[in-house]
């Protein structure tokens, strides 16, 4: 197969490289995904070793995906969704969240990695009464993303906005706020955005070691960690829904703790409507 020849998964025939990692396999291997190689692999257990507790994060970090979604469409009547930043397909992705709770959900995943979009367009299958569509596209590019979006979604009724994990890609405060603002002022009134961004209050050091190992053996793009005051002040402008900005342990949990408080994990999540 020569380079311009195409894949059956519709890639490029050299566009996967087993020898370079990757950040959407590595996160797949976070989450017990099998869609990694073994350089994906050995950087993801150099993160485990320096915060033994990251996997766990990124778990709870997808089981928050999950109780947000169902929030949305149980709690506040959204029947639409635009998935910022989706990452490689795994069990319970938005539109089966939320197809399950109300099956003619309508929902727009975006990315900008090859490899996602071919494993989108095999696996990512809506419900018969709803939508599902999947755009190439840079989070950095809102315009691009509406333009896409409009032919699956109803930009003049409220849409759940999903950035999970993305935030940590951006190291400047004022440019990750202007990208929020842009992306929410291009949705209704009612909207919500629901956000996540690992940090480094809980165990500080862990963490650090962490983004440092990361960042030198990837590092592209890299990883910046947050405090949860940064994070609050990216929903400045729109109203966050209890309990806030929190571990994500904490927000709205299943089951409530039978002693005390869950305990934290560095990784803080919100759900804010747009007013």
């Amino acid at each position: 197969m020569t380079a311009d020849e195409s894949r059956s998964d519709g890639l490029p025939g050299d566009a996967i490289r087993t020898d370079v990692p990757h950040s959407a396999r590595i996160y797949n291997f976070w989450l017990g995904g099998k869609d990694h190689y073994e350089i994906d692999r050995m950087i993801g257990q150099q993160v485990i070793e320096a915060e033994p507790d990251f996997v766990h994060q990124m778990r709870q970090n997808r089981a928050f995906l999950g109780r947000a979604v169902e929030y949305m469409v149980r709690e506040c009547g959204i029947r639409q969704f635009l998935d910022i930043g989706t990452g490689l397909p795994t069990a319970d992705n938005t539109h089966e969240v939320a197809q399950r709770a109300a099956p003619e959900c309508r929902i727009v995943y975006v990315d900008n990695d090859p490899i996602v979009l071919a494993h989108a367009r095999a696996l990512l299958t809506s419900s018969a009464e709803g939508a599902t569509d999947y755009i190439d596209a840079d989070m950095h590019d809102p315009d691009k993303i509406f333009a896409a979006a409009a032919g699956t979604l109803d930009f003049g009724e409220p849409v759940g906005v999903m950035m999970l994990g993305v935030i940590n890609h951006i190291g400047d405060d004022a440019e990750a706020k202007a990208l929020i603002d842009r992306i929410m002022g291009g949705v209704a009134a009612g909207s919500h955005l629901a956000i996540s961004v690992n940090t480094n209050v809980v165990k500080p050091e862990n963490m650090d070691r962490a983004a440092a190992a990361y960042n030198e053996a990837f590092g592209n793009p890299p990883i910046h960690l947050y405090t949860p005051e940064r994070i609050a002040a990216l929903f400045d402008g729109l109203h966050l829904v209890d309990p806030g900005v929190v571990s994500v342990t904490r927000w709205r949990p299943p089951l409530a703790p039978v002693d005390g408080d869950l305990p934290e994990t560095d990784v803080f999540v919100g759900v804010a409507r747009k007013p």
